[in-house]
């Protein structure tokens, strides 16, 4: 964190900037207002499946919707422990680590070593194509993976229905909206996935 500010406070001190106070608090608030219901929901959702120690990792390496979380989540189920137990737990710890490991050798590989050379021979049109279809596989094949590791068909049909409204109901009646859909989606998802839950 220190080395992270190192920088701003170094331009500061040294003059080659000039802001003033309401600058500085426009800018934070404009962020505040599109990230602020995800700084409080993210925390919340990912604990009890991650626990304390692998929410260190993850917030420190990043990426943890789309790459650390269905990793915790797979390597739980894997080994059929249950998230929030000590044994879940450590399967988060171990599957991060093994994500990020993965993550950093392929980069180095595939990225720094034959990134710049695959761009340089692919045509235009077909990194237009990659663009717009390569994503969506790739969340697509997460999803499902997570969907059949856990198997919580309810809170998944709940999920489904409630995306769908929010995307194609709540958006083009409120546009502004957009920027907040997933943390809409979410906070939606858990009051209707708790209020509809089986009661014993």
């Amino acid at each position: 964190m220190i080395i992270s500010l190192a920088g701003p406070i170094y331009l500061l001190m040294s003059g080659s900037i000039q802001f003033e106070q309401s600058q500085l608090w426009g800018a934070f608030l404009a962020v505040a207002g599109t990230f602020f219901l995800i700084w409080i929901i993210e925390p919340i959702t990912y604990f009890p499946i991650l626990g304390p120690a692998s929410m260190y990792q993850a917030f420190m390496i990043g990426n943890i919707s789309n790459k650390l979380l269905p990793a915790a989540m797979i390597a739980q189920a894997k080994i059929d422990a249950k998230p929030g137990t000590s044994r879940g737990s450590l399967a988060a710890v171990m599957a991060i680590s093994g994500a990020a490991s993965v993550h950093l050798v392929s980069l180095l590989l595939f990225v720094g070593f034959l990134g710049t050379w695959l761009l340089s021979v692919v045509p235009a049109e077909v990194i237009t194509v990659v663009r717009l279809y390569v994503f969506p596989a790739v969340i697509g094949a997460v999803i499902v993976q997570a969907i059949f590791a856990l198997r919580q068909y309810r809170p998944t049909i709940i999920a489904f229905a409630v995306a769908l409204v929010v995307q194609f109901g709540l958006v083009p009646l409120f546009p502004k909206l957009s920027m907040a859909t997933t943390a809409i989606c979410v906070i939606l998802t858990i009051l209707v996935a708790w209020f509809a839950r089986k009661r014993a």
